[in-house]
């Protein structure tokens, strides 16, 4: 089903939320909606694991116009820097008052950037969020925490008339869907992209083979199944974590044929959560049953030795993640694609070599390689595309 990050409003906000109703509607109108300010909360995480939901902000947005992110541990740089060692003139600052200062103006939202395994707020946090509203700040939050469920909040929301946005509250139970095997009537390739791990990178290679494919002429639409991808503004998407087991793989399904029905396009891409592996999470079978993909991307980052936030579990190989995809499900793994974290150019260069002569599949780096070995990748798997790509041409 068609589904947009939920927002329960207790009050309208002074100044408009970047949504349709903040566009004009005069016919010929030349006036553009204002891209939707915010600042990004992510202290002591931006650039690592736990950070991933401002990293992703920052790489990519098309909801929000980031104009900081609050870490006191590396205010002062870039964020691009910080990220991919290019510059974007998004600055890193010291706390709220900081990037306050930095804005010049109270920007529309404050969005909690990190992504802990409790899933929670600390008391400061609690109270950093609090002090963001009274300032006019709109708040989007991508925890399991519902703040709109928090009488204190609610009242926050009431008194500076201001909205908060839960990204991963679920609809009521009566409106999920179950899974119903429509999913047979979506004809052109599914791929997931899957992973080894959690906070791997799953998202940001998705984005890019998404990306990448348009740009070859390849109509491509991305489905999210996390908060950080319904906070980028993808169209399509739920965030699976929160949703009851029972409608996992009918609200993913369900996603998908929307797409598909509305969109016509040549390949839907969606990003994956977890790692089917890994004990801690059951995510990544239901986006399987779910989407049934016809391929599987799979990432790893060979220099992780154990799993995230998981010290005592060592790291599957990718030989072993494969065979257990490709046992669980109806589906074959077309590519590889390296997290360089902790290695050299050098040595991401080495293991794609030596990956693709163990596993026999392409292998490339999303990030640091070019992404035309992405659309290669695809059409290798997938030949027919190559027709389209000249039929859209």
């Amino acid at each position: 089903m068609f589904i947009t990050p939920s927002v329960v409003s207790l009050n309208a906000p002074e100044r408009p939320l970047k949504s349709a109703k903040n566009k004009s509607t005069l016919p010929g109108s030349s006036v553009q909606p204002r891209a939707a300010t915010a600042i990004v909360y992510c202290e002591a995480n931006f650039g690592e694991i736990d950070g991933k939901t401002a990293n992703g902000l920052i790489r990519r947005s098309e909801k929000y116009k980031i104009l900081s992110v609050i870490d006191s541990k590396k205010a002062g740089l870039d964020t691009g820097m910080v990220l991919d060692n290019k510059p974007n003139a998004i600055p890193i600052c010291r706390d709220l008052a900081d990037s306050l200062a930095q804005a010049g103006s109270v920007p529309d939202f404050f969005i909690f950037g990190m992504a802990p395994s409790s899933g929670m707020l600390s008391k400061h946090e609690r109270g950093l969020m609090l002090e963001a509203m009274s300032h006019g700040m709109n708040i989007v939050n991508g925890l399991h925490e519902f703040l709109n469920d928090d009488p204190v909040f609610a009242a926050a929301c009431l008194a500076s008339k201001v909205e908060i946005i839960d990204v991963r509250k679920p609809r009521d139970k009566k409106d999920l869907n179950m899974f119903s095997g429509r999913i047979a009537e979506v004809t052109c390739p599914v791929i997931a992209v899957l992973g080894t791990d959690c906070a791997i990178g799953k998202r940001t290679t998705a984005n890019i083979i998404t990306s990448a494919l348009n740009e070859a002429g390849i109509k491509t639409v991305m489905i999210g199944t996390g908060q950080t991808g319904l906070m980028q503004g993808g169209r399509y998407g739920v965030a699976l974590d929160a949703v009851p087991s029972q409608f996992c793989a009918g609200e993913l399904e369900a996603t998908v044929v929307k797409a598909f029905e509305i969109e016509s396009p040549d390949v839907i891409v969606v990003e994956g959560q977890g790692a089917l592996s890994h004990p801690a999470f059951s995510t990544t079978s239901f986006i399987l049953r779910g989407c049934c993909p016809n391929g599987v991307v799979l990432q790893h980052a060979p220099r992780r030795s154990e799993r995230c936030d998981f010290e005592k579990m060592p790291m599957p190989t990718p030989a072993s993640e494969i065979n257990l995809i490709e046992t669980f499900s109806d589906t074959k793994i077309i590519g590889l694609t390296i997290n360089h974290e902790n290695m050299s150019d050098a040595e991401v260069s080495a293991a794609i070599t030596r990956y693709e002569q163990e596993l026999k599949i392409p292998v490339t780096d999303a990030l640091t390689r070019p992404s035309e070995r992405l659309v290669e990748m695809v059409f290798a798997a997938f030949p027919l595309l190559k027709g389209k790509q000249a039929a859209n041409a």
